[in-house]
């Protein structure tokens, strides 16, 4: 490190990476910790025709494809419920 300070919270670090300063000099990375997602698992689910085209109608505007934007919602519901 060259002397200069980790950065304190999101807008320091934001201000800073968009100044150009490194990650390596903005983040301590001695604190941090990997996530592994565990093992993936396949999943089948029958749905309407008109789900889908509904469901391609919205990825197509974002451009995503559909097992993207299935797993996102998913993943934001379950995270809801968690909540809860």
């Amino acid at each position: 490190m060259t002397g200069k300070s980790f950065a304190k919270n999101n807008e320091e670090f934001e201000r800073r990476f968009d100044a150009g300063e490194g990650i390596h000099e903005l983040v301590d990375m001695s604190q941090a910790t990997v996530t592994r997602p565990g093992r993936k698992i396949r999943l089948t689910l029958d749905v309407s025709e008109a789900l889908v085209r509904d469901l391609d109608d919205i990825r197509n505007k974002i451009g995503v494809d559909r097992s993207a934007i299935i797993k996102i919602w998913l993943h934001e519901r379950v995270q809801q419920e968690k909540a809860l």
